[in-house]
């Protein structure tokens, strides 16, 4: 099977994680993508979280250098998923490098107003296993328990670190 590789990012804020709703595969996802020719994994989530978002954010923490002067280090991820997919025709799966990530500055460029498939989703939310609504209109949908258990301990890892 052919495969892709991605990067996602969950970014968290105060106890609550921002999801979208993906129309095309209809469920609620990270922001992430492809990882494109010439960027590293890093520069990829954060490209993507911006684009799809309107946010600008880094990891949750930094690369530790291992005291490695000489060459550029690139922050490994969480975890690594292997996630079967479709792109509407053909069959494929995405090794997906995943990374907790935070705003960096305010949150006035985020696109939750303007993009109502934004949202954050709250601890609270996330531990009831609740299902949001993807739109005004649309039925409830859950988050699906990958998304769910990664949100958490995405949330735990922040709350750890602000503390």
């Amino acid at each position: 099977m052919e495969r892709h590789l991605t990067a996602t990012g969950f970014v968290v804020d105060a106890g609550r994680v921002l999801l979208h709703w993906h129309r095309k595969n209809q469920l609620w996802l990270p922001f992430g993508g492809h990882i494109e020719p010439n960027e590293d994994p890093v520069q990829t989530v954060l490209r993507e979280i911006e684009e799809e978002s309107g946010l600008r954010s880094e990891l949750l923490v930094p690369p530790a250098t291992f005291g490695v002067t000489n060459l550029p280090v690139v922050a490994p991820p969480v975890v690594i998923l292997v996630e079967p997919t479709t792109d509407g025709t053909t069959e494929h799966e995405h090794v997906d490098l995943i990374y907790f990530c935070r705003p960096v500055g305010t949150l006035g460029s985020l696109l939750v107003g303007a993009d109502p498939t934004i949202r954050w989703v709250s601890v609270a939310e996330l531990e009831r296993n609740q299902p949001v609504a993807p739109m005004p209109g649309l039925p409830a949908a859950a988050i699906p328990d990958d998304v769910r258990l990664l949100a958490l301990s995405a949330i735990r890892q922040e709350a750890g670190i602000s503390s």
